[in-house]
Formats: structure tokens, sequence, C-alpha cells
């Protein structure tokens, strides 16, 4: 199988940001992701974001190089990649990139950066009014398949509320859990799921980021047409629509952090590395309070 996906995520890296930085987002996702219970493996250099109580202060003095202790975890994590597939994910973001399309790499380099630590990687979406399971795996080729299978599925598939009371019902396991959706998406769930998936579950929220009105060529799903330039041009109308949707973000912050469920934006392909990069710091301090 070619990894056509991940071979992108994987330039995509390499191009984002220098070598330290790349470890950085690794560490970053190890370090938070790590088993309570672990295993000294060797010593590697301190990179920026490593952990200061891992340095090894005498082998830093014997070497001259500031050295830190690398651990293997014992306990494998399962990671869960939920992606929306409502007709709204069909829509344009911010930068007029499709929204599944930045959703697909978004959830692809999670998936990438879990299965170098040595997790277990599954997805979940519907397609044409049914839940679609992808079981836990640790390969690249899998993921791939993932993504293939995400990226063709139908957007007239269930509520991503359907989708979650499904893992709730089926999926057996404790998990970390990735939901990648919109503001109408988190909008849309009740405070009874999210009660209901965070009980045994760490949940984070990605939203991708919708066009605005102002945008231009922006394309309406509704009327299958794109907003008129009166509209576009319309300074009242779209600072309208900034109060608004920045309204229902504070709202659904607000509520998330009754469930200790820690959310970050994407607008575009360019940002997604460094969004995730600050959504995992975000958990992790979160998850030392």
């Amino acid at each position: 199988m070619k990894l056509k996906y991940i071979n992108r995520i994987k330039a995509n890296l390499s191009i984002y940001a220098n070598k330290k930085t790349n470890n950085l987002l690794e560490g970053t996702y190890k370090s938070v992701y790590k088993g309570k219970s672990m295993n000294f493996e060797n010593l590697r250099e301190y990179v920026i974001g490593d952990e200061v109580k891992d340095i090894d202060w005498k082998a830093s003095s014997r070497t001259g190089s500031l050295l830190v202790k690398q651990y293997i975890a014992e306990k494998k994590h399962n990671i869960l990649l939920v992606m929306d597939t409502s007709k709204e994910m069909d829509g344009d973001a911010q930068s007029l990139e499709p929204k599944k399309e930045i959703a697909l790499y978004t959830a692809g380099t999670i998936g990438y950066l879990a299965i170098k630590n040595g997790d277990y990687v599954g997805m979940i979406f519907s397609d044409e009014k049914k839940i679609q399971y992808k079981p836990f795996k640790y390969d690249l080729y899998s993921l791939e398949r993932y993504l293939t299978e995400y990226e063709s599925a139908s957007s007239n598939g269930q509520q991503l509320e359907q989708t979650i009371e499904y893992l709730c019902r089926n999926i057996k396991r404790r998990m970390v859990i990735f939901v990648i959706t919109d503001l109408k998406g988190i909008n849309d769930l009740s405070d009874k799921i999210l009660r209901e998936v965070t009980t045994l579950h760490d949940v984070l929220f990605i939203n991708v980021s919708d066009a605005s009105i102002s945008t231009p060529n922006s394309f309406d799903l509704e009327s299958q047409s794109y907003i008129p330039l009166i509209f576009q041009n319309d300074k009242q109308m779209a600072s309208i629509e900034r109060k608004i949707k920045h309204d229902i973000y504070k709202k659904n912050v607000q509520r998330t952090k009754k469930y200790k469920i820690d959310m970050t934006s994407i607008g575009n392909q360019h940002e997604i590395n460094l969004k995730i990069l600050e959504l995992l710091e975000r958990h992790k301090y979160a998850s030392n309070r």
C-alpha cells in the first residue's frame, strides 16, 4: 500500500520545523501519555520542552552536555480519533481549504505521533447512517487505510452525538479520545453525552474553524451558491458574525471545562502541528493540576 497521507504528514513535519521542534512535538506527546509505570531506557540530549525532573545531573556533568533520562512506558495507550462526517464538514475552513481535508491531516498527524510512541490508534465515524469503527492498530499502514476510508466516507452520516454514544456503549476499554469536528458539532453535543464520555476517558476537542461571511469566495452549503459580494463587503454583518461565533466558542470552552476537556481551533493545514503541540501542552498541565 502506498502511504499517500502518511508521507505527506511526515513531509509536513519536516518542512514545518527544525529537528529540535520536531522532537518537541513528539516529546510533548510522549510526556502527556506515558504510562505511570516506566522503564528506564537510555540517556539523550535535552531539548526544549523536556521535564527538568528528568535531567540526569551526574551524567550531564560527566559529559558536559545536558542529558535527560528516556523512559519506555509499560502500558500502551488507546488513541481513538472521532471524526465528524456531517454535511457541515463539506464546507470550507478559514483558509478556504476543505474542512474535511484539514480534519483528515489533523487526525493523521495525531495518529502518526501515537504510533511512533508505540500506542494503538483507532478511528470511528459514520457513513450513510452506519457507524464505522476501525479497530485499534499500531502500524502506519492501518492508519493510512483509516484515513483513506474517512476521506471517502459519505457526508450523510449520523450526528456526532450518536457516534460518541456508540463508542460509549460498545468500545470497552479506557481511551484517549480526540474529537475532530467544527463549532456546530461541538455546540450540538449534549451535556449528557459529555458527562458520559469523560467518566472513563480523556477527551480533547479540535474545532476546524469555518470560513467567515467576509472571506472572499465563501460558499454557502445551504443555498449551494457563493455568498454575494454585497454581503461579503458588509462590515456590520461581518462584525455580527464574528461576535456570534466568538460567543458560541466561549460558551463551549466554559462548558467543556466542567468535564476537563481541552480544546483548540485549527483554521488551515499550516498550523496543524503548532495547534496540536499547544493542545497537548495544555492537556499535560491540566492533568498535573
